[in-house]
Parts: C-alpha cells; sequence; structure tokens
C-alpha cells in the first residue's frame, strides 16, 4: 500500500511538473496576480477575463522566472475567456484534450502560478454540465465543468489538468459563485480563434426584458412547451421593437426552436445571427402569429 501510495505521489508531483511548463502568471489588476496558460509557442496566452481589469501595462511571470509585457487582444465576459499576446516565443504549449473522456469522480489538478512558482491542488470532477445556462454577464454557455478543487486566490485562468497531464479546461471562480468552474477546451479553442481574428466575440440582441410564463393548457399541449417568454419591456428602436414586438407578447419559438426560458433564447443569438432576418412565433391577444425580427449586434 505503502508503494502504490507514493507511485501514485509521484505520478501527480509528475503531471504538476510538465504542465506547469505551460503556466504563466498574469498581472493586469491591482492586487494579487493572476494565472494564465500558454496558449501559442509565440507569446498567445489564454487567461480568465475577470482577472484582467487594465488593457495596458500588462505584464507575464514566464515559468524560467523572468517577466515580460504583453498586449491585450480581446475578451469574452460570457465565458469569462480573455485572451493576451505576450513578448515571448518558444513557449511551451500544453497538449489539450476535451471533455469526453472525463467522468463524474475522476481526479483533476488545478494549477496556478499567481507567484513565482506554480502552485496545484487535487479534487475531482463532480458535475459534467451541458444545456444552455446563464452566466453573470448576461449571456449563455452550453458547458461546463465542476469541480471540487480549492480555487485558492489567483488561481483563476489557470489550467484545470486531467490524470494524463492534459489541460481539459480553464479554472474561473466567476461563472458560478461558490463552485470551482472550469471552461472547457472546445469553448475555449473557439472564442480564443474568434478573438484572435476579430478581437471580440459577436452576440445577438434583441432589445427586451422577458419573463417565463405559463401558456394556456390547450396552446401548451398544442405546441408541446408549457411556458413561453412575456415580454416585460421592448426597448425604443431596438431590433424587437422595430420588428414590431410589444409587452405583453410572449415568444414561443424563435427561429423555429421552442423558448421556454430566458436562457433558451440567449442560446440561440449567437453570433451567426447577428444581421440575419429570424422568424418569431409570439401569443398576442390568444392568438399565434409571426412575425420577422432582424437580429442586433449586442454593444
Amino acid at each position: 500500500m505503502t508503494e502504490a501510495l507514493r507511485g501514485f505521489s509521484d505520478a501527480l508531483a509528475g503531471v504538476v511538473e510538465n504542465a506547469g511548463a505551460s503556466v504563466v502568471r498574469v498581472d493586469a489588476r491591482r492586487r494579487l496576480p493572476a494565472t494564465g496558460i500558454v496558449w501559442s509557442a509565440d507569446g498567445v496566452i489564454v487567461t480568465a477575463h475577470h482577472v484582467v481589469r487594465r488593457d495596458e501595462n500588462i505584464e507575464i511571470g514566464l515559468p524560467g522566472g523572468s517577466t515580460v509585457a504583453a498586449e491585450f487582444v480581446g475578451r469574452d465576459p460570457t465565458t469569462d475567456l480573455a485572451v493576451l499576446r505576450a513578448d515571448a516565443s518558444g513557449l511551451a504549449v500544453p497538449a489539450w484534450a476535451g471533455p469526453e473522456a472525463l467522468r463524474v469522480g475522476h481526479f483533476v489538478l488545478a494549477l496556478g502560478r499567481p507567484g513565482q512558482t506554480v502552485q496545484a491542488t487535487l479534487g475531482i470532477v463532480s458535475a459534467l454540465s451541458e444545456g444552455s445556462w446563464r452566466t453573470p454577464a448576461g449571456g449563455a454557455m452550453d458547458r461546463y465543468l465542476q469541480t471540487d478543487v480549492v480555487m485558492y486566490p489567483g488561481f483563476s485562468g489557470g489550467p484545470l489538468v486531467d490524470a494524463s497531464g492534459q489541460v481539459v479546461g480553464l479554472n474561473t471562480s466567476h461563472l458560478l459563485r461558490g463552485h470551482s468552474v472550469a471552461v472547457p477546451f472546445p469553448t475555449i479553442d473557439e472564442v480564443a480563434g474568434t478573438l484572435l481574428e476579430h478581437g471580440r466575440i459577436r452576440r445577438g440582441y434583441l432589445g427586451i426584458g422577458a419573463q417565463p410564463a405559463r401558456l394556456p393548457e390547450g396552446l401548451g399541449e398544442e405546441l408541446g412547451q408549457e411556458t413561453g417568454l412575456l415580454l416585460v419591456s421592448v426597448e425604443a428602436d431596438s431590433p424587437a421593437g422595430q420588428a414590431g414586438l410589444s409587452m405583453g407578447d410572449t415568444i414561443v419559438t424563435f427561429d423555429g426552436q421552442p423558448v421556454r426560458h430566458l436562457d433558451d433564447l440567449l442560446g440561440l443569438l449567437s453570433g451567426d445571427r447577428v444581421g440575419a432576418e429570424v422568424p418569431v412565433r409570439i401569443l398576442r391577444g390568444g392568438e399565434l402569429k409571426e412575425v420577422s425580427v432582424v437580429v442586433g449586434e449586442r454593444d
């Protein structure tokens, strides 16, 4: 038993040592620095949006102990991701992996470098979440990893590493208050690629305030959904207002997809729909109607 525990302990230390070569310190706020992950050898760094409080005078602490300047590339508050470009080259890029092989109960390590050296905590995957959910920034995410690792100060922006040493996500303490959450690799890959190409993430916008409302029993059975989205406000000159939507209307489908809750609608307002004319089915005065809305872009 002692030899087995020693072997397990040595294996964990090896994972930390190997993955730690791709973990950097991010100094972009007044208080304690945070952590970032090398995305490409030519200096691209991914980190958490909420730890980048300034767009200038950003510094990156490299694994070798040196400090270099970095420029701000872009951010996406919805997924709590930001991209920086450090004045460095030849950086060690970690092995990334999707969450497909993960199961609840698998061991994972959270790594951070808020100081000169790498720190680590051990835990397990406690939940694998899929399905649209609303983030603190008011957007929607369709997947995240929940763990029981201890998120020490400065760990946000660092990697979540599986037992084989692959980085499966980016840790953040911001997306789900009171829980340790990691943004999975497929989301990071998509967002980082878009930020590097365009500097921003496009999000759809309608200009409404809404809340779920129960549909009449017969209509609910006909549509196969119990609730729709009741409009409690419509901004003047917004895409919704220009389409003729008004307070009291209830959205039941958007571009052919059922809308039961606000998260459903937020998940459908993706960047590829910006500028597109989309059919919206509404309940108005007890009758179903269809209007066309040209989706705007959120500031």
